[in-house]
């Protein structure tokens, strides 16, 4: 109903007492899962699809009763790369997705195709009239971080989870070995080489040379981290207040694939990789 609606005052207390009804969480839920079912409406667009999840192969990704493999947008959890840490914490993400969708219908909201031909989208669970965001309670508990592409309209509510969940030390977050890197630290950044990360640190200068943007970190660029930027993705990261030639002197956050070139690197291709997290 419009809040412009005019009711006239014999029916004013009763449209109150159902509004209060329609506000007021279930005493059943705890404040995770009243924020879960609150998922942010950039991350909730029409529903594009559904399904019975049959399956779940690791802590992204699960097999609709259609026989479509769904992986979950937004996040990047833990791989079993023969590493102990990383395989323990590969088995409890893939355990809680488990817990949290097998057997159970879910609805995708707007949807593409990756490269192996899997759907990726946000997903979540309805029960009894409400819905459970899964990306968000996957980094609730700590079993996932954020990755590097998030899509439109849930960067800040993405974050925020993540933050949380770090704050706490829950789930991963508990192991050193997931923490973020120093940026002034380039031999423990380079150890992540091949992997996802997420590096913090102060930019001590901002160059261009050719079509790239270069954010270094140190002064020694053959051994220093760096982040680039292509000149033609330089419009996009202005637009969405990461200018990069602004970003000398400040402290920033930037979460993606481990490269090396002389030093470590990571290119940044969308403005979400970079979170400034002081500014000027």
């Amino acid at each position: 109903m419009s809040t412009r609606a005019h009711v006239d005052c014999a029916g004013a207390g009763r449209w109150t007492a159902i509004l209060l009804v329609l506000v007021i969480p279930s005493p059943g839920f705890t404040r995770a899962e009243t924020d879960a079912v609150r998922a942010p409406s950039g991350c909730r667009p029409d529903p594009a699809a559904a399904g019975i999840v049959t399956a779940v192969s690791d802590g992204r990704t699960f097999t609709l009763d259609d026989g479509r493999e769904i992986r979950l947008a937004a996040i990047e959890v833990p791989a079993s790369d023969g590493v102990e840490q990383a395989s323990q914490s590969a088995a409890q993400a893939k355990e809680v997705l488990q817990s949290l969708v097998t057997g159970r219908a879910v609805t995708l909201g707007r949807t593409e195709r990756d490269r192996y031909g899997r759907t990726v989208a946000h997903a979540f669970l309805r029960d009894a009239g409400t819905e459970r965001w899964i990306q968000g309670e996957m980094l609730e508990r700590g079993h996932a971080r954020v990755a590097a592409r998030m899509g439109d309209g849930c960067v800040a509510e993405l974050r925020q989870r993540e933050r949380a969940a770090r704050a706490a030390q829950l789930g991963l977050w508990a192991d050193p070995y997931y923490g973020m890197r120093r940026a002034d630290d380039p031999a423990a950044v380079s150890g992540e080489r091949g992997r996802f990360a997420i590096v913090e640190g102060n930019v001590v200068s901002v160059r261009e040379s050719g079509g790239t943007v270069y954010v270094n970190f140190g002064r020694r660029w053959s051994s220093d981290f760096t982040v680039t930027i292509a000149k033609r993705n330089e419009r996009a990261f202005a637009a969405a207040g990461v200018e990069p030639k602004r970003l000398a002197g400040r402290r920033i956050r930037v979460r993606g694939w481990i490269e090396e070139r002389g030093g470590p690197w990571v290119e940044a291709t969308r403005p979400e990789q970079i979170e400034v997290v002081e500014r000027q």
